[in-house]
């Protein structure tokens, strides 16, 4: 596959509550509709970013019902959107055979359960960035979703941006001439912080909000996102700000480099070894300065070498080439020297997917059957960019050596002179918790 027009564009032929008991109205089954007719949405997880979600499709789409495991929160989300249905087991919800797709915004250890148990139960999947806790999960979900024929949009809306768009046409036609290195931000690897326990909130099921994960003891700042530092930044729930932050960077990186189907051949750091520090909720700087941050480097095919510092920001990225420089970040496209951005594509070679409203584009593409912007791949190897900085990372951790460049295999997903690196490919899985194999 590649990112180009031509990439897979053809059309491709329990504990539920009380809440859920009440009469709902009779809803056409998913089966009889049309292709015009509204699609008819569940969502699990409506915390901050679900919830926001979940209301944004509502105004298109019919939401059936909600999952949370904290029960509270379900039945408030779903009373906004008029829902008639609430579980705290998302796999309840799965089983409802009036709905068509679903919104996943859970914790990150979660989403590659929740996207393979979809794609089972014959749901197409929005799933908010990044797509995976680690690089196995990843490919195990693009399985998924390709052998059970689900559409599969992940939450980089930076993909359905102009001036991202626009940036990386530019790019990848040869605006900045032959490309010699990328830069983005140096993004922060995750936390491990100890809290002290809370009590649980009434109508929250920590042990299952935990999933793969063993259980620390309950505190709020870990469990509300909305917290610094929160779950976003603590390891065994993320990959912190780099697989946060770093899935809008590095996607950009990868969508203007070409690589949406496979990725860099080497990464290694330089500096300190990295060292997880002590982080409290009182100590001062939050999740943004945690932990030592060791330089991160990697090299693209074509000797293109991509610096993990010096970058626009969190969301954006630096191209550098012989003619001279392109910015992408979220909503800007700049260029130095200026009139590079200033001239139009006369019959540009390379045509990237065009998508002007992320959310539509998906529901469009669960009606034609087909590839959205930001399809499973995309979302895989984007997040795997991500995985492989903090693996270089967890590498000098486990080594204490910087400098040693790991030789990574994109077909194979493996390196291939590391079996430290090959450690951190996965992550510990409590029982109950495993990966479905073969999915």
């Amino acid at each position: 596959m590649s990112s180009t027009v031509n990439r897979r564009d053809f059309l491709r032929a329990g504990i539920i509550t009380g809440s859920a008991a009440m009469l709902t109205p009779w809803i056409l089954p998913a089966s009889a509709r049309g292709a015009n007719d509204r699609i008819v949405l569940g969502g699990i997880g409506v915390g901050n970013m679900g919830s926001g979600l979940v209301r944004s499709f509502s105004r298109s789409c019919d939401i059936a019902a909600i999952s949370d495991i904290y029960l509270p929160r379900a039945q408030q989300v779903a009373e906004s959107v008029g829902a008639k249905r609430i579980y705290q087991d998302y796999r309840q919800l799965l089983d409802q055979k009036d709905i068509d797709a679903v919104i996943i915004a859970t914790p990150h250890g979660w989403h590659a359960l929740n996207c393979i148990h979809a794609a089972q139960a014959g749901k197409d999947i929005y799933c908010e960035k990044p797509l995976t806790y680690s690089i196995l999960e990843g490919r195990r979900v693009v399985q998924a979703v390709r052998k059970y024929d689900r559409v599969l949009q992940t939450g980089s809306q930076q993909r359905s941006g102009s001036r991202e768009y626009n940036g990386c046409m530019h790019v990848r036609n040869g605006a900045i001439g032959k490309l010699t290195h990328v830069f983005a931000s140096n993004y922060h690897s995750p936390m491990e912080p100890v809290w002290p326990e809370e009590e649980i909130p009434e109508g929250l099921d920590w042990d299952r909000w935990c999933g793969p994960a063993e259980p620390p003891p309950f505190n709020f700042v870990i469990w509300d996102n909305r917290s610094n530092p929160s779950w976003v930044s603590i390891r065994p729930f993320s990959g912190g700000e780099v697989t946060d932050w770093g899935s809008h960077g590095l996607d950009m990186a990868q969508w203007g480099l070409g690589m949406d189907d496979s990725g860099p051949e080497e990464v290694w750091t330089e500096g300190e070894p990295f060292t997880p520090l002590d982080s409290t909720p009182e100590a001062p700087g939050g999740r943004h300065r945690g932990v030592n941050a060791p330089q991160v480097y990697m090299k693209y095919p074509g000797d293109i070498e991509m610096q993990l510092s010096g970058g626009p920001g969190n969301s954006g990225v630096r191209f550098v080439g012989e003619k001279g420089s392109i910015t992408v970040t979220r909503g800007r496209f700049q260029s130095d020297p200026a009139e590079l951005a200033d001239q139009p594509l006369s019959d540009p070679e390379v045509q990237l997917y065009r998508s002007t409203n992320h959310h539509n584009d998906w529901l469009q593409c669960i009606k034609e059957r087909r590839d959205p912007v930001a399809d499973v791949e995309i979302g895989h190897r984007s997040a795997t960019v991500c995985h492989l900085m903090n693996i270089a990372r967890w590498v000098s951790q486990l080594t204490g050596e910087t400098g040693q460049r790991l030789k990574w295999d994109a077909v194979n997903e493996r390196f291939t002179n590391s079996p430290e690196a090959n450690l951190f490919l996965d992550r510990p899985r409590r029982k109950g918790y495993e990966l479905p194999d073969p999915v």
